[in-house]
């Protein structure tokens, strides 16, 4: 193979926004893992805690949904919730339907959590700048939405 167009293809390959997107997910994540470590919870947990807070019970295919995961990525990742009696599975209209919601300790936990994630954020908020981290919420969003329709 010609080195030159290996060479040129990688740096091509370099620039494509998934590869960007998930380097600087990595980063960001392994930060606010390190954050909330006092807590007990990853950043994953803490985003599942919250999504929780705020929705009050969901089914799991509304919860993956809203999360853009598939149902088996957010069962694994709810396993350790569930396992520690954060979150539990509730009945729904039929056996077919999971229905999650929080358990009071799993209240307390993320409640507990949540001045730690205030200082990360409020630590990222201050390098990026508030106007840069409005602007990378929003392209974020808008990268999900794109890639949503097709």
């Amino acid at each position: 193979m010609n080195t030159s167009k290996s060479t040129q293809s990688g740096r091509e390959a370099v620039r494509c926004a998934n590869f960007n997107l998930r380097k600087a997910s990595r980063a960001v994540t392994q930060y606010y893992d390190s954050v909330l470590r006092p807590a007990g919870l990853k950043a994953t947990q803490f985003s599942l805690l919250t999504v929780l807070v705020v929705e009050g019970p969901l089914p799991l295919s509304a919860f993956a949904d809203a999360l853009v995961m598939d149902r088996t990525t957010l069962t694994r990742n709810l396993r350790p919730l569930i396992d520690r009696g954060l979150v539990r599975e509730v009945g729904g209209t039929d056996r077919r339907q999971r229905i999650l919601d929080l358990t009071e300790s799993g209240r307390r936990t993320q409640a507990e959590a949540l001045p730690l994630w205030r200082s990360a954020q409020k630590k990222v908020e201050t390098k990026l700048g508030s106007a840069r981290l409005d602007r990378l919420i929003a392209d974020l969003n808008a990268a999900v939405d794109v890639t949503r329709r097709g």
